[in-house]
C-alpha cells in the first residue's frame, strides 16, 4: 500500500474521480444517507488529501480541513474490501504527523468508529446528534506539541 498526499489543485482528475467514488460509495450508498458529498471544502487551499492506494486505486481515505486556528480531519473511510487492516487507524497518524505543533484537531465520528479515534487521544467533546440518520459525536484532540 503507498499512502499518498496532495492538495486539491495536485489531484489529476483520475484520482479525484476515484476519491470521490470511494467516499459516494461508503457514506452515501453503503449507510443509505444521500447527502451532498462533494461540498466545496475539497477545494480549499488548506485541505489535505490523504489516501492508500491499492493497485492505482484508493482504498482508504481521509481529508484534513482548516477552521480557524484548529485542524478538522473528516471523510474517513475505508473500501469494503480492504475493512480490518489497519488502513484507517495508519491514516490516522499520518494526518496527524502533518499537525504543525501547537494546532488542536477536531472531527465528527460516527459513534460506532469513537474507539479508533480514542486511540490516539481524541476525547468526546460534545452531544451526540444524528447526521443524516446515523448517531455522531464531535471529538477533539488537544494541541500535540509545542506551540510554534
Amino acid at each position: 500500500m503507498k499512502l499518498r498526499v496532495a492538495r486539491f489543485d495536485e489531484l489529476d482528475p483520475a484520482t479525484l474521480y476515484a476519491i470521490l467514488r470511494l467516499r459516494v460509495d461508503v457514506f452515501v450508498v453503503e449507510q443509505s444517507a444521500p447527502y451532498p458529498e462533494v461540498d466545496g471544502r475539497d477545494t480549499e487551499p488548506a485541505t489535505v488529501h490523504l489516501w492508500f492506494e491499492d493497485g492505482g486505486r484508493p482504498v482508504a481515505y481521509l481529508r484534513m480541513l482548516r477552521d480557524g486556528g484548529e485542524a478538522r480531519i473528516g471523510r474517513v473511510c475505508t473500501a469494503a474490501t480492504h475493512r480490518g487492516t489497519g488502513l484507517a487507524a495508519r491514516l490516522m497518524q499520518a494526518a496527524l504527523d502533518t499537525l504543525e505543533p501547537g494546532t488542536p484537531c477536531v472531527l465528527d465520528a460516527q459513534t460506532q468508529a469513537t474507539g479508533l479515534y480514542a486511540r490516539f487521544g481524541f476525547r468526546i467533546s460534545g452531544d451526540t446528534y444524528f447526521d443524516d440518520g446515523i448517531e455522531h459525536v464531535p471529538m477533539s484532540l488537544g494541541p500535540r506539541g509545542p506551540a510554534s
